[in-house]
């Protein structure tokens, strides 16, 4: 869990005990903040308008759905807008044609976001049925939703580049071998992430 001080701390000092860099860098920066997001349709559809868009421009969006759609927005008169009813809120026809996506699986009842798989890797499955959904974004979903200990955005820039330079790598990972490099870590990868984004933060950029 990384939504609750005490269950990252608890996370963080298994981390620390196995990987010292990590407790190097708790001692120097201290401990990051818990994040946490909303379970629900809404924060994927959060997500969803707010994909290669400025923040400011995600928040007007997201303004204008809820004043045309209901706060927060109606899945189903979302499910039976059109393009152009849609694009009244700023969402591109792909945007539209996502969030459709997301509110056809939930009313339909195949995607069930009280009741996702235990198993992260078939929750990510059931979660990138959504258009527009990837990988990427369920894994964020998991953890900062559902505050599932091991789910690792290990395609995340910021993790990459965060983590690599974390533990001397002169050359930023693939995800592929930042998913090796944590195997160690299980089942608190999580964490690792929340850590990678700290460090990016505060000493990268």
């Amino acid at each position: 869990m990384v939504r609750t001080r005490e269950s990252l701390s608890a996370a963080l000092d298994h981390l620390s005990a196995a990987e010292p860099a990590f407790a190097a860098l708790i001692t120097r920066l201290g401990p990051p903040e818990p994040r946490n997001s909303e379970p629900g349709a809404t924060t994927l559809l959060r997500t969803i308008v707010g994909q290669q868009v400025s923040v400011p421009a995600a928040r007007s969006m997201w303004n204008k759905l809820e004043g045309l759609h209901g706060s927060p927005p109606d899945l189903t008169t979302i499910a039976r807008a059109s393009d152009e009813e849609l694009r009244l809120a700023g969402l591109s026809r792909q945007k539209a044609g996502y969030a459709r996506s997301l509110a056809e699986l939930v009313l339909s009842g195949e995607l069930d976001l009280a009741a996702l798989p235990r198993d992260d890797e078939e929750a990510i499955a059931l979660l990138t049925k959504i258009r527009g959904i990837g990988r990427w974004s369920a894994e964020i979903y998991l953890l900062f939703a559902e505050g599932r200990a091991d789910a690792f955005p290990a395609g995340d820039l910021a993790v990459q580049v965060g983590l690599g330079r974390l533990l001397g790598h002169e050359e930023r990972p693939s995800e592929k071998r930042l998913r090796e490099l944590a195997e160690p870590w299980r089942p608190y990868r999580g964490a690792a992430a929340v850590l990678a984004w700290h460090h990016y933060n505060t000493e990268v950029l």
